[in-house]
């Protein structure tokens, strides 16, 4: 199956108001000279600017969207996108969330890291990268029910429980795709203050992120469901997310008119 026809069944039976975003770390040339000779249309930044509002092009408009370090304004992506050192600034933008410079410097330390000799990004509608490169990590902005929905499918895709989630401070989106891509993990986790201000997540969105190479696993188990019945793990049968009652509730059931 086509990643745009994942997509459409994606955006359908999850209810999903922003597009998946595919995450693309381009750290071979050849493979980002191809992406840029086959791609229909590419968007880069204007001015530089954060991580999160690349994606926002990706998730909102449909564009396929791609910059390297010139179109980064974000200092906490660009630490965590190997382009550039810890540095007495970036421990001090995080001294307001910790107790002190030192647990402030561990944190910081102790955040994924991309190697070094990273090209640029390309964050893309899952549907447009067909023939333009096989995604990293899948980045969903989603509701609550939704990011249930997509664990519950890793979790039994995957043959992994219990779920953990890996958050750090000031990086949800950045940080989080990057964590993701490492470690070969689902990753479940709130907007930063960063991504909720500069990344648009005013509608209280979470991040969902789940690693390209399983990507597919998961997205075979919501079929499965959905052959087997619907998409909805909530109330099996309904479409997503299901009647929002209790389960079982018989109370609130409706039947067709005669």
């Amino acid at each position: 199956m086509s990643y745009r026809e994942m997509q459409e069944i994606l955006m359908r039976e999850l209810r999903l108001y922003h597009y998946p975003v595919a995450v693309k770390f381009f750290f071979d040339q050849a493979e980002l000279d191809a992406f840029h000779a086959a791609a229909p249309e590419i968007y880069t930044p204007v001015k530089a600017m954060t991580f999160c509002q690349w994606e926002i092009g990706a998730r909102m408009k449909g564009q396929i969207v791609y910059s390297g370090e010139a179109g980064l304004g974000c200092g906490n992506a660009r630490y965590g996108f190997g382009w550039k050192e810890l540095d007495e600034g970036e421990i001090k933008g995080h001294a307001k969330y910790t107790r002190d410079l030192d647990q402030a410097e561990r944190f910081v330390r102790s955040k994924a890291r991309l190697p070094q000799g990273l090209l640029g990004i390309a964050v893309a509608p899952l549907g447009a990268v067909d023939g333009l490169y096989e995604p990293d990590t899948v980045h969903f902005y989603c509701d609550n029910m939704q990011a249930y929905h997509l664990a519950v499918d890793y979790m039994a895709a995957t043959d992994t429980h219990p779920l953990h989630s890996t958050i750090t401070m000031n990086s949800s989106a950045c940080g989080g795709n990057v964590h993701s891509y490492l470690a070969r993990e689902f990753n479940m986790l709130p907007a930063c203050s960063g991504s909720y201000n500069a990344g648009k997540t005013e509608r209280g969105e979470i991040n969902v992120i789940i690693p390209g190479v399983q990507f597919g696993a998961v997205f075979d188990r919501l079929m499965t469901r959905i052959k087997a019945g619907s998409s909805s793990i909530t109330r099996p049968g309904d479409g997503f997310p299901g009647a929002d009652v209790c389960k079982n509730c018989p109370l609130i059931v409706f039947k067709k008119e005669q």
